[in-house]
């Protein structure tokens, strides 16, 4: 009885440790993650690169980690777009991670896998990548540029803009030359035409990404709205799904933090 009273005494302490780690965060509601830039039209008081609530903050790649990432190569290679995805339905999705499967680690060679949840994935020694589903936008090369230009959209916006007069594989190559790979770029692209389309009226007139009260743009919540559940279900990888804080901020509970702990 002694120690079965031991026993109980320590998992009670556990207990309120652990209750007293979870009420120490405080709540998400209002907090914003990202790196403000200009134009987005927020500063760091209001949005930053860390989600207190969530115990998360984004990682900060150095130049020699970002050229390692583009030093990876997929085993492989994801297929290029043959047809507009945004005249389909909007595939199905569920709850899932999509996690980096080194098959080959001295000569840099990976794959890409689903997994129900991230502790499948690690029990099946993947590195998360980001949550939802593997899509044309997973890859490592793919993953690079996000991490290294936090500001990535207004780059493919000008894309978008310098060739408006052009045919479509320009646009797609100007979106590749940015460092995609050429299935990513394409998603990029159909994305910006089916935007450009429905979105032109307030996008043309508003280069601003947020309000004062921090709710999108009407330009950005028209393209989130229209364009955003083709390009998620079809990219895979968006910039909150893998945890980057970028220059359009979002509020905490929209985040889902990963580590990103790749052999660099």
């Amino acid at each position: 009885m002694k120690y079965l009273g031991h026993i109980i005494f320590f998992s009670f302490l556990i207990l309120i440790s652990s209750c007293k780690k979870e009420e120490s965060l405080p709540s998400c509601e209002g907090s914003m993650f990202g790196t403000p830039v200009e134009n987005t039209g927020l500063d760091e008081t209001f949005c930053k690169p860390s989600c207190e609530c969530l115990d998360f903050d984004s990682r900060t790649f150095s130049e020699t980690e970002i050229l390692a990432l583009r030093d990876w190569n997929i085993n492989t290679p994801m297929a290029e777009i043959l047809t507009n995805p945004y005249e389909e339905t909007v595939p199905e999705s569920n709850p899932m991670v999509c996690a980096i499967i080194i098959e080959d680690l001295a000569n840099r060679i990976y794959s890409l896998g689903n997994f129900p949840d991230e502790a499948t994935a690690e029990a099946a020694n993947a590195i998360v990548t980001h949550h939802d589903a593997c899509g044309l936008c997973s890859t490592l090369t793919d993953f690079a540029v996000y991490a290294e230009n936090r500001d990535i959209g207004d780059a493919v916006r000008a894309c978008g803009l310098n060739t408006i007069l052009q045919p479509f594989d320009n646009l797609v190559e100007c979106i590749e030359s940015l460092g995609f790979t050429k299935p990513c770029a394409q998603i990029w692209a159909y994305n910006t035409l089916n935007t450009r389309e429905h979105c032109f009226i307030p996008c043309i007139s508003n280069t601003t990404y947020h309000n004062t009260d921090g709710t999108l743009s009407e330009c950005l919540q028209c393209d989130e709205d229209i364009s955003g559940p083709i390009f998620k279900a079809v990219a895979g990888r968006t910039r909150r799904n893998t945890g980057l804080a970028s220059s359009i901020c979002r509020f905490c509970e929209e985040v889902k933090p990963v580590e990103h702990n790749y052999p660099f």
